[in-house]
């Protein structure tokens, strides 16, 4: 029978099983709402989620992340308490509340067990498409200084609902999360092998929007001590795509110098002082088939770090996207 990923409910009356099938999301708590229900009067209504990041099985190439949703008493994996979402490994003890509970993803075990003494080129999976992709990043900003200002459960139910919800925006227009990465998510396309259609390039832009408004929408929930605000980075070009883990850590991803160069165009934001930064591939695509978007950017020179040569990144503000995105012509 096929290893199926589960939660293992600890009590005092023995385990009880819950599987993690048929679905990419399971909300967590006390309302009888949720997806996986605990009586347990220390669990919130919505206490957390779970979910599940990858291209195909549940458990066979993606992640498992679990992601509190500001919690009053806390989520914790391993006695640690979550605040930004995690990846949970198979035998986490996990904690909601005063509810205990094992993350079992069998299949991970069993390849673990099985890896060992095998030598590494043999449990290493290799790349094994050549895509033409684009590659969306989304960074909070000031997150450091957000996380001394404000209290830790507030900080919780902030982030786990702009992960959520950034998740959602990003897989209603045609891509999924492929990484959380601390206070950033990063979105792959995956387009022809020879070029990008007009609505390939609007869904990229249609997601950044919905993302940037959505974090709007946030700071009127949570008083904060400053505006929530994100930065973003566009960038296009050829990567290798598969699964690039280990036997035992699957992970589906894109790998290369279009991936690689979009953390630092996003980075180039905070110092240029400005939200979105393109490279030059996604312009030109920008540039033909929305050539009035495409005068209102500025075209800077950036020394990304790890490049040797400068490179062009093109920039513009969230309101010039927005303007843009509802402008007679595309609406």
């Amino acid at each position: 029978m096929k290893p199926i990923p589960q939660l293992i409910l600890k009590s005092s009356t023995g385990e009880r099983l819950l599987p993690l099938i048929n679905d990419y999301c399971w909300m967590i708590g006390r309302s009888e709402e949720n997806d996986i229900v605990f009586s347990d009067r220390w669990i919130s209504r919505n206490h957390a989620m779970l979910q599940y990041m990858g291209q195909g099985d549940e458990g066979e190439d993606g992640e498992y992340y679990l992601i509190d949703l500001g919690s009053r008493n806390g989520t914790f994996i391993n006695g640690r308490r979550v605040s930004i979402p995690a990846i949970l490994r198979h035998g986490d003890l996990l904690m909601f509340g005063q509810t205990e509970a094992e993350f079992s993803n069998p299949k991970h075990g069993q390849e673990k067990r099985a890896a060992k003494g095998v030598q590494d080129h043999t449990a290493t999976a290799t790349l094994h498409m050549r895509r033409l992709i684009s590659v969306l990043v989304v960074d909070i900003r000031d997150f450091t200084v957000l996380t001394r200002q404000i209290d830790e459960g507030t900080l919780s139910e902030l982030i786990g609902s702009w992960f959520r919800q950034a998740g959602q925006i990003i897989q209603r227009y045609g891509s999924w999360v492929d990484k959380y990465i601390g206070d950033a998510v990063m979105a792959v396309w995956i387009h022809g092998s020879q070029h990008i259609e007009e609505e390939e390039v609007l869904r990229i832009f249609k997601a950044l929007n919905e993302i940037h408004q959505m974090t709007e929408d946030l700071q009127t929930q949570f008083s904060l001590p400053f505006p929530l605000r994100v930065g973003a980075g566009i960038n296009t070009g050829y990567a290798m795509v598969g699964n690039t883990g280990s036997g035992d850590r699957p992970d589906y991803t894109a790998l290369g110098d279009t991936v690689n160069a979009v953390f630092r165009l996003e980075g180039s934001t905070k110092e240029i002082k400005t939200d979105i930064a393109l490279g030059l591939e996604t312009y030109r695509y920008v540039s033909k088939y929305f050539p009035s978007y495409a005068e209102s950017f500025d075209e800077n020179t950036v020394h990304l770090k790890g490049y040797d040569k400068p490179t062009l990144a093109y920039t513009c503000s969230f309101d010039t996207l927005n303007e843009t995105l509802h402008s007679p012509q595309l609406t």
